[in-house]
């Protein structure tokens, strides 16, 4: 099996820590954490994926807006550029600390955060950064100062 994340959700995993819009939404991404932990691999999607799930009974769900789909554009595009791949709908990613890590450090350094912008979660997100992922419930981080291989460069 895979997990179906549509891309900018390749990047709110990362800041995961148990908090979401409804108990039922945040049980769900806690078993898709689980999940993602245990090495499953991520198919790219488009549109509401298994973390959308239980918000999509909802007539006013924000997984259909315009503003979403743009942030899965930024998202798909920054995520391509740092694993060095194309990357589209269909993509299957390996789900493993390599790549977790890779996608941590660029997110803390600002290089994957163009979908974030005007995001109602990005402060939740800036703290679970400064603490370094501590209680990030997606794989486990361990953030060694440097890394062969990653380069990131501040956001401009």
């Amino acid at each position: 099996m895979t997990v179906r994340l549509r891309p900018h959700h390749l990047l709110c995993m990362l800041t995961f820590v148990g908090e979401g819009y409804s108990p039922a939404f945040v049980a769900n991404y806690r078993r898709l954490a689980g999940r993602l932990s245990a090495g499953e691999p991520i198919e790219i999607v488009s549109g509401p994926d298994d973390i959308c799930a239980p918000l999509l009974s909802d007539e006013d769900a924000h997984c259909f807006g315009a503003s979403v789909t743009g942030r899965d554009a930024a998202a798909l595009a920054d995520v391509a550029r740092l694993l060095e791949r194309e990357l589209e709908i269909g993509s299957v990613i390996a789900s493993d600390p390599a790549l977790f890590e890779k996608l941590r450090r660029a997110f803390s350094a600002g290089v994957t955060r163009r979908a974030c912008t005007g995001c109602e979660w990005s402060s939740l997100c800036d703290r679970i950064v400064g603490e370094d992922y501590a209680d990030a419930l997606v794989m486990t981080f361990s953030r060694p100062e440097t890394a062969p291989g990653i380069s990131v460069r501040p956001r401009e």
